[in-house]
């Protein structure tokens, strides 16, 4: 399991009590190994996908216990204990967090300087005392938006008419990098029924292969099962073809989805749901309604070594 920021300040703390630098990179390795995060661990990532949990949760530690003063960096990634430091871990305590931390001026003015204009005190307390990181705590609301926004959009698809439903499969498909321009997909996946559409697309822009189609516009519920996958398989044998793609608006049973063609045949499975977060990836029924940029400081322009 990965400790949270707070649990890593006291051992960081403890790593650079010797008095002399450490490199960064070095202490977040010797807190792995302290930790024994696993390397499956080491490799998730934020939902932004921009850094490893383990490594954001480390910056915040050293981060805080340099804004109260316990830390310093006497050059670029390399950090030493401050005389504060010396006498916090002289009191051998059990921990070191947030709550510990407020107690220095500075970080107090960190905190301060941080907060926004309808933000209290009290506020700016409860975000730094919490065990998620600031990145961590973007990540999770940007989540449940995004999960929200997709629950919104599948339901807007299970209601389109059959007509529409293709049309949106086509652009999706072509939006990703399939079947040429629309007006070229959209001749090729002109057969629809059951209500859903059945045809081929240009894996790429050049057709150096077909891929098959098979789309189904079920309301929740109407799960599709291993039957439907094998016939879909089947349909793609009687082309002479070898890769296909199921999309549907609900759900495949554990059966369907662990089901794999003894023959070369490559089939890719779309639910609901991952259809619903494509047409968000690529801006499909969507629109964006407020960007954010996360920033840093870019320490070679400032000519630090």
């Amino acid at each position: 399991m990965i400790p949270d920021y707070q649990s890593l300040m006291l051992p960081l703390l403890k790593l650079v009590s010797n008095g002399q630098e450490h490199k960064y990179r070095d202490l977040i390795e010797s807190l792995a190994i302290e930790f024994q995060v696993t390397d499956e661990e080491r490799k998730e990532l934020l939902a932004s996908g921009n850094q490893a949990i383990f490594d954001n949760r480390v910056g915040w530690a050293k981060t805080y216990l340099k804004k109260a003063g316990l830390l310093d960096s006497p050059k670029r990634a390399s950090f030493v204990i401050t005389e504060i430091g010396k006498q916090t871990l002289a009191k051998n305590l059990d921990r070191i967090d947030s709550k510990y931390l407020r107690q220095f001026p500075s970080f107090i003015e960190f905190q301060n300087a941080s907060r926004t204009d309808n933000e209290t005190e009290e506020d700016t307390s409860n975000i730094a005392t919490n065990e998620q990181t600031p990145e961590e705590s973007l990540d999770k609301a940007y989540q449940r938006i995004r999960k929200s926004l997709a629950s919104e959009l599948l339901n807007k698809v299970v209601d389109l008419s059959p007509a529409f439903f293709e049309r949106l499969v086509v652009e999706l498909l072509v939006k990703m990098g399939y079947g040429g321009s629309i007006k070229d997909a959209g001749k090729a996946m002109g057969k629809s029924g059951d209500e859903g559409i059945d045809g081929t697309i240009k894996e790429d822009k050049l057709g150096l292969d077909i891929i098959y189609i098979q789309a189904k516009r079920w309301k929740p519920g109407n799960v599709v099962g291993r039957p439907e996958i094998q016939k879909f398989v089947g349909a793609l044998a009687g082309q002479g073809a070898k890769k296909g793609i199921f999309i549907m608006t609900s759900n495949f049973t554990k059966e369907a989805l662990e089901y794999t063609p003894r023959n070369e045949t490559k089939i890719v499975l779309i639910d609901g749901e991952e259809l619903a977060q494509l047409m968000i990836d690529y801006n499909l029924g969507c629109t964006t309604q407020q960007t954010y940029e996360l920033k840093k400081i870019d320490g070679d322009y400032f000519g630090e070594d």
